[in-house]
């Protein structure tokens, strides 16, 4: 009985997660987005721009372009993201659609296009980084950028940027030179807001090390950052010297740890960092 109620309070603190996380992007598309006429990295961006040539709200076009999407969603991102981004997508519109009916005459918040944008930009990032660190999305191209993150291994904000970028471009069908360079600009800091701000927390990071304390580096690793190392003979092209070289992938936490033993124990060790946004292994049981 404690298991079944411990799983049902699970999902309803995770329901009112993704919840809140849609109702924070669906503020930012209607009181920013929407007042700046811009198509800034979103399928509601692209629904803006459709409402011109579509008698339909906003929010029953974000529904039909999202529930085409989740369909390709759901087959290549698996199941869990698929049921999460059944329901963040149903959200989303009525969320948008809740605006609509409370604020019909709704302008500019801001007064300024500019403004507005980078309010979007700002308001949208925090939702969405809740729902990629929760393997679900609002819909629409996060849906793309989640394919080309597993598919491409592209890291999110660039996969956001790329295909947003076709949006912001589709505005030149219906606005002027301003909107749609502010769409395009938009887009690409949308871009490297969620990369440097957001989802760098998700990024590991591949360390590289040769160090005369080999041996009390390993014993580290294994032992205070509870992760795995690998080991490959590496010889110096100056002297010939043969060493080992030690490898092992930390998260943020644990790479600032081992910095700070590496900084201590051997401040002249050899170190090489890379960033990686995906990798598969089979953990140790």
């Amino acid at each position: 009985m404690s298991d079944v109620k411990g799983k049902t309070g699970a999902v309803l603190r995770e329901t009112a997660v993704l919840t809140g996380a849609v109702a924070i992007i669906a503020a930012g598309v209607f009181f920013f987005l929407v007042p700046s006429h811009t198509s800034v990295s979103s399928i509601s961006g692209f629904g803006i721009v459709l409402s011109n040539f579509v008698p339909l709200p906003l929010s029953v076009i974000t529904m039909i372009l999202n529930v085409v999407l989740l369909i390709i969603g759901f087959f290549t991102c698996g199941r869990e993201f698929g049921a999460k981004t059944v329901y963040t997508s149903v959200l989303l519109p009525v969320f948008l659609g809740l605006f609509e009916k409370l604020f019909p005459e709704f302008g500019s918040m801001t007064g300024s296009q500019e403004l507005d944008v980078l309010c979007y930009i700002l308001v949208v990032s925090i939702g969405l980084s809740i729902l990629f660190n929760r393997n679900a999305s609002s819909g629409g191209l996060d849906i793309v950028a989640k394919i080309m993150n597993k598919y491409l291994h592209m890291e999110l904000g660039k996969a956001m940027s790329l295909s947003g970028m076709c949006v912001a471009l589709s505005a030149a069908l219906v606005y002027d030179k301003k909107t749609v360079v502010l769409s395009i600009l938009g887009t690409y800091f949308n871009g490297i807001v969620l990369d440097h701000f957001i989802f760098d927390n998700s990024i590991k990071r591949r360390v590289c090390i040769i160090t005369e304390k080999e041996e009390a580096l390993r014993q580290f690793i294994l032992h205070d950052l509870h992760s795995g190392a690998t080991m490959y003979k590496a010889i110096g092209a100056y002297n010939l010297e043969k060493h080992n070289e030690i490898i092992t992938i930390v998260d943020k936490s644990e790479y600032q740890k081992l910095m700070n033993f590496i900084n201590r124990e051997d401040p002249k060790a050899f170190v090489t960092v890379y960033n990686v946004s995906s990798m598969q292994y089979q953990p140790k049981i």
